[in-house]
């Protein structure tokens, strides 16, 4: 009987040793976190992942989607609503706004909760950025981000037009959800 247990232990043991594998190009975040995976509208073909990680009173935000015209900016909001099925991402609703806010920048300190700014496509269409912006809620209540969608659009948010922005078409949606308790961001293309 012993020796099954110390087989077993042995085991149990060696089972855990990919877990401590490199990851090279990871970050591993052990604060609450949600990501976003985002498809495209009809017509788009923007696609790929928005993750957002707590730390120290901010969020962090990580950026990982390709599909762009090279050189490019594009808004992307928090919307009232995570559904994306309207084909045109009209379903997602309006700018999360639970505070009634006039729409701004992430710098303003007043502003709607889900104005994040803009990102901008690099040479091949693709945006890999990382950036803070203010507490973001995790939790359950109206504040909350969860549930809600992650909508990136045509052009470049001006940052002062009210109600939106004016960022043109919505070209790629996705409802943000909860990460597991312990999350890996990498690069796309990394190992």
């Amino acid at each position: 009987m012993n020796r099954s247990i110390t087989l077993l232990v042995i085991g149990l043991g060696f089972s855990l040793l990919p877990g401590c594998a490199s990851n090279k190009g990871s970050a591993i975040y052990e604060d609450p976190s949600a990501v976003a995976v985002l498809s495209p509208t009809q017509g788009s073909s923007v696609h790929g992942t928005v993750t957002f990680v707590r730390t120290s009173g901010v969020a962090l935000v990580n950026v990982n989607m390709t599909g762009f015209k090279p050189n490019t900016s594009h808004g992307m909001h928090i919307h009232e609503s995570g559904d994306c099925t309207a084909r045109d991402a009209s379903s997602a609703g309006e700018h999360f706004n639970p505070t009634s806010a006039e729409h701004g920048g992430p710098e303003k300190a007043s502003r709607h909760s889900g104005d994040l700014g803009n990102v901008t496509a690099d040479s091949k269409g693709e945006i890999y950025a990382s950036f803070k912006v203010g507490e973001i809620a995790f939790g359950t209540g109206q504040d909350s981000i969860i549930g809600r969608g992650l909508v990136v659009h045509a052009g470049a948010d001006d940052l002062t037009s009210q109600p939106a922005g004016n960022s043109g078409a919505r070209v790629a949606c996705g409802m943000i959800t909860r990460n597991p308790d312990r999350m890996t961001y990498s690069k796309a293309g990394d190992s």
